[in-house]
């Protein structure tokens, strides 16, 4: 099931009793579809291997391949956690 389709609203992922949805690890594939659809890019702290998702260059911020993203994060045994639209990087637990 493609992303669009399963979650019609993006973001605001509130449940009715005001309690965040719990995180869920998601695959790279996956954030990339989220990152698409909120006009995210893969990047990194500049001089660093902090990774971020980030809507393009700055100066503090660079726009990494995905193939970088998934690479650094895997060297780092980070995984990319979801909950109501919103990504973090974490872990992996």
């Amino acid at each position: 099931m493609s992303y669009s389709r399963q979650h019609a609203s993006i973001g605001g992922g509130r449940k009715r009793d005001g309690n965040m949805p719990a995180l869920k690890e998601i695959s790279f594939e996956y954030a990339r579809q989220i990152a698409s659809v909120k006009g995210l890019q893969p990047g990194k702290v500049r001089g660093t291997s902090t990774l971020r998702f980030t809507k393009g260059d700055s100066d503090k911020l660079q726009v990494i391949t995905w193939d970088e993203f998934v690479r650094t994060a895997n060297n780092r045994n980070l995984a990319v956690y979801e909950s109501g639209g919103w990504m973090k990087l974490m872990r992996k637990h």
